[in-house]
């Protein structure tokens, strides 16, 4: 249950390890993240790496203290797609449809606008209605369909590419 002490703030690079923890508690409860539980291993480096780069924006659901869900938005990197992002977003089971994919696409709102964005983009399991629902709540839609993108359980499964354009 989302408590009294909840936080949406940046995640720092000296939370690298609860981010990973958070990544792996999320992909042993779904079949909707891009990895299986067991392909996912810390790199300290790294993932300070990735949390430091200023162009990127990482933040986290805090309950009590304990990261509980994320959203990353990954700039960009060249000239010509500067002005857009990819977004992943991942929240612990027990505490999905409790308004927080919300709250972290809010601060997302903030920073796109500040960073002068003009497209948000993302994929998603076409069998992932939850998920779905809350990006075309957040202004998202459908762009088209990737074939086969996933193999879930000895079966393909589609994916849907989903923008936002300001």
């Amino acid at each position: 249950m989302w408590g009294k002490f909840m936080q949406i703030r940046r995640i720092n690079t000296n939370e690298a390890k609860p981010f990973f923890n958070c990544l792996k508690n999320i992909d042993r409860e779904t079949k909707f993240m891009m990895l299986e539980p067991d392909e996912r291993h810390f790199d300290k480096k790294k993932m300070q790496e990735i949390l430091g780069d200023k162009d990127d924006y990482f933040i986290a659901a805090f309950n009590d203290g304990e990261i509980i869900g994320f959203l990353s938005a990954q700039r960009g990197k060249y000239k010509r797609t500067r002005h857009s992002a990819y977004i992943v977003i991942g929240i612990r089971q027990s505490f999905q449809k409790q308004g927080i994919g919300s709250k972290l696409f809010d601060k997302l709102e903030e920073w796109a606008k500040e960073n002068y964005l003009k497209r948000l983009e993302l994929t998603v399991e076409i069998t992932n209605t939850i998920a779905i629902n809350l990006y075309k709540r957040q202004g998202f839609v459908i762009e088209g369909t990737k074939k086969n993108t996933m193999f879930v359980d000895g079966v393909f499964v589609d994916e849907y590419m989903m923008a936002k354009v300001y």
